[in-house]
């Protein structure tokens, strides 16, 4: 959520905005929305005035004059009667259409209208080279029985899968390697829920622009989370910290669940855009004036994890068409599959300043000012994907798979997979 103040003196900087992003929002239909909201308050202000300043002076009146003003206060009542839910009415529409507005692209952040204006930020690591043709994940997976496609989707259906055997001990090594980075650097860890009311995923910004995207459970009214993001994010709604207490980092693991609509077409196959996935995600509420260095915390403790595991990478810069309407900022890692040839989505790192706060009211005091707290975002290890990068990088001619040096200590010292009876 934006802040009001700005649609009502800089309204050309939220249509630039809207403009950059190419959403198709009819700003001036918002600003007279406002415009209605504020001449109904002033009305019904000048209503009620008029109402208690004579609901004192009539006990002073004579007989005659009290029934004259009497009937002229139910006519002021009557008017009352009909404004009042106008005014309510007129408030929800206006956040209804206030909540479609995206935040404040960050000068940095390059113009485009989608993953084509994207940018390269940086690169990290040399691509592998085999001696011999590299298989798939989805090969790997199912030669070393490490993932069940076809039972999974006669369980649920297509884009679930049972992960088997040593990815099952891959994951928690994953997992293990994540938080001990994350727990030197202050990151507290959590496991939050992951249904949650619509308060949540509307604070967040998943809402309503994303609907399509996630499960609903309709008889309780509430929401399966497509990221951590959201619980994490919700953890403080409503709350005022002490400025002396912030920066918060937080750490959470959780499974995730997104619906991916109209993502076919656009995947790896096998578990690299499934429904169902594991994640670390990182979180931090900071001040104001800390947003960018936080954030630039986020970024090189996302670079450290992958760094770790040993893959090449690109950052890449993500443009205006090609970000989410709370981001102000986001990077998106890449890692190269070999198989593929072309690099992929890892993990990805988000501040979105004051947007969400806003719409969850998390604040802080500083210097007796009350003001919104900045947040930001970052996953710090998305596990299909990671294992499937792993399937693919460490894979070797006879098909076995090399262990990264990192995990090999979540792992009893095991140098490659399988090592599991057969």
């Amino acid at each position: 959520m934006i802040d009001l103040k700005i649609l009502q003196k800089s309204p050309d900087l939220i249509k630039e905005e809207v403009k950059k992003r190419g959403y198709k929002i009819d700003v001036d239909a918002i600003i007279k929305l406002d415009e209605d909201r504020r001449e109904l308050i002033t009305r019904i202000d000048s209503l009620r005035a008029e109402k208690n300043r004579v609901s004192e002076l009539i006990p002073k009146l004579k007989d005659q004059e009290k029934v004259v003003m009497i009937e002229e206060m139910k006519k002021v009542s009557q008017e009352l009667k009909d404004l009042e839910p106008r005014l309510k009415e007129t408030e929800d529409f206006l956040f209804e259409e206030m909540s479609k507005l995206p935040n404040f692209t960050h000068e940095s952040v390059p113009v485009g209208p989608d993953s084509s204006s994207n940018v390269v930020h940086s690169t990290w690591g040399k691509k592998p080279e085999f001696d011999f043709r590299p298989r798939s994940h989805v090969e790997l997976g199912e030669m070393l029985d490490l993932v069940d496609n076809e039972r999974g989707a006669r369980t649920s259906g297509a884009r679930f899968a049972y992960l088997k055997k040593e990815a099952v001990l891959m994951e928690f090594a994953l997992v293990n390697y994540t938080f001990n980075i994350l727990l030197k650097k202050g990151f507290v860890p959590v496991v939050p829920p992951v249904l949650v009311k619509k308060e949540a995923m509307y604070g967040t910004g998943f809402l309503p622009a994303e609907e399509t995207e996630y499960y609903s459970v309709k008889f309780d009214g509430l929401y399966l989370v497509g990221t951590a993001e959201v619980p994490l994010c919700s953890l403080h709604m409503g709350e005022i910290f002490s400025a002396s207490s912030l920066p918060l980092r937080y750490a959470g693991f959780s499974s995730c669940f997104r619906r991916e609509a109209g993502s076919y077409g656009k995947d790896l196959g096998g578990i690299f855009r499934v429904h169902q996935f594991d994640k670390v995600e990182m979180f931090i509420f900071c001040k104001e004036e800390d947003s960018w260095e936080e954030y630039e915390l986020l970024h090189i403790t996302m670079e450290e994890i992958m760094q770790g595991l040993g893959f090449h990478y690109r950052v890449m810069n993500m443009c205006t068409g090609d970000i989410g309407a709370p981001n102000a900022k986001k990077y998106d890692l890449e890692v190269w599959f070999p198989f593929q040839q072309n690099y992929r989505e890892l993990v990805s790192c988000s501040n979105d300043t004051d947007f969400q706060a806003r719409r969850l009211n998390i604040r802080y005091k500083e210097n007796g000012r009350t003001k919104f707290v900045h947040t930001m975002n970052s996953t710090a290890c998305a596990i299909g994907r990671t294992l499937i990068a792993i399937f693919e990088n460490y894979q070797q001619e006879d098909g076995t798979i090399i262990i990264p040096d990192v995990l090999k200590p979540y792992l009893g010292g095991k140098e490659k997979i399988p090592f599991l009876p057969r």
